[in-house]
């Protein structure tokens, strides 16, 4: 499917687009369940005991806590009915009993109700053998922010014992599509990392695609085809307010926002042939990157602002290039195999992760720019849509095998594989906020 995107002529090209999300369709919930496939061996062992006190809600946090800690792979929290123990305060603590049950590290901690609707919660994290305090903290926050908490918490935890921050606390956005062929559903959706609190940013009967999150992760650009043409909209997510800020004849395509969350780099055909463009917000003004006789889409920035990334084939197939932002004489950045695609840098900017073709397979991999050694991270055979956690640490991507469309995440050194399920139906078009 994805060959077949640059083998259509530039008449077929519109078409395909509209086409491309139809190929997903069916029915879909928005809550996604993540599943870890695949954990690092020799994992570090965590005992995360039920928070005391009291709590706004029926969930302990610290099951929160132990969920987000397994996910990652790096951890392998310990079950609370084994627990020798349960303590809530640091007096209670006893690090013998963790010592015979194998626990590296332990958490407790409590809830406090504080003003109307207020709480507080307070933690401590262990090193069991050593048997001393690594981190505790208080924090406040309101009932409705108690999940959000929680994963602030893992962050805390995560980072203390790796040296890497957590994204635990983070978003992340997709398309979802439901109906029949003739009354197709789709919504942009985000939610939790953890797929919990979803919310509904936008509902369309025609295909709504590439959905892009702002720096400071209080808007998404996306494309809509609602008017039956494709066009580019920019969405305030705490109030709703929508505007678009591309509708040029023929594509308009694959926004990706600048750094600095003043421009979005896009591809646009202007009825004739696709070529990475910038739009700068506030004045309305277009600058044109390239100018090829190819097909040249999917622009993504550099941390620093400095180069974009983009796939073209000019060269004959799909591969990637770079240019400066000002625009210039493009670079070839991919040669190994027949088709490298959708390049998005990492957030410490030496890496680059993309689609890999061979064949039939479609595989996320990622290019180290300073070695330029590639590494193949998923097994296909038709993964797309890559884009990196907040921290580096994972990969976002869809994937489609058997027939069924889904997320899934693997970290960048190929050790953890996670899978995002709805219990029926497709989801697609990831993406991980800051």
């Amino acid at each position: 499917m994805i060959e077949r995107y640059w083998k259509v002529t530039r008449r077929q090209l519109i078409g395909y687009l509209l086409g491309l999300l139809a190929l997903f369709a069916g029915p879909a919930r928005a809550e996604l369940t993540i599943e870890i496939t695949k954990g690092i061996e020799g994992a570090i062992p965590i005992a995360v005991v039920p928070f005391g006190g009291e709590s706004p809600d029926p969930v302990n946090m610290a099951s929160i806590i132990s969920a987000d800690l397994s996910r990652s792979g790096r951890f392998n929290a310990f079950a609370a009915q084994s627990m020798p123990e349960r303590p809530t305060a640091p007096e209670q603590v006893q690090f013998r009993s963790w010592q015979l049950v194998g626990q590296d590290n332990l958490v407790i901690g409590q809830v406090q109700a504080g003003a109307p609707g207020q709480y507080v919660a307070q933690f401590y994290l262990y090193d069991v053998y050593q048997g001393t305090q690594l981190a505790g903290y208080k924090i406040p926050f309101g009932a409705a922010d108690y999940r959000r908490t929680a994963h602030r918490i893992s962050d805390i935890i995560y980072q203390q014992l790796t040296g890497e921050p957590g994204a635990f606390a983070t978003r992340v956005a997709y398309v979802t599509v439901a109906g029949s062929a003739r009354q197709r559903q789709y919504k942009l959706q985000i939610a939790d990392a953890d797929g919990y609190n979803p919310q509904t940013v936008i509902t369309s009967p025609q295909p709504v695609m590439s959905p892009a999150w702002s720096p400071d992760g209080k808007q998404i650009a996306y494309v809509s085809f609602e008017d039956r043409v494709s066009a580019i909209f920019v969405q305030t997510l705490a109030t709703g307010l929508r505007q678009k800020v591309s509708e040029a004849p023929g594509i308009n395509g694959a926004p990706a926002w600048s750094p600095d969350g003043t421009q979005l780099a896009l591809t646009l055909s202007k009825g004739v042939n696709p070529d990475i463009y910038i739009l700068h917000l506030a004045s309305g003004g277009l600058h044109r990157i390239t100018d090829h006789y190819a097909i040249d889409t999917e622009p993504n920035w550099s941390r620093d602002g400095q180069k974009i990334v983009f796939t073209s084939d000019r060269g004959g197939k799909p591969q990637l290039y770079t240019v400066a932002a000002s625009g210039g004489q493009a670079q070839r950045l991919t040669y190994e195999g027949e088709y490298n695609a959708r390049g998005v840098f990492s957030p410490d900017g030496t890496k680059i992760a993309m689609v890999h073709g061979s064949g039939s397979n479609y595989r996320i991999a990622v290019l180290d720019l300073k070695t330029r050694a590639l590494a193949v991270l998923t097994p296909g055979p038709l993964d797309e849509s890559p884009g990196f956690a907040p921290n580096g640490s994972m990969i976002l991507y869809a994937s489609r095998s058997g027939g069924a469309g889904q997320l899934a995440a693997v970290s960048i050194d190929g050790k953890v594989h996670q899978s995002l399920r709805t219990d029926s139906g497709e989801v697609r078009e990831p993406a991980w906020s800051p």
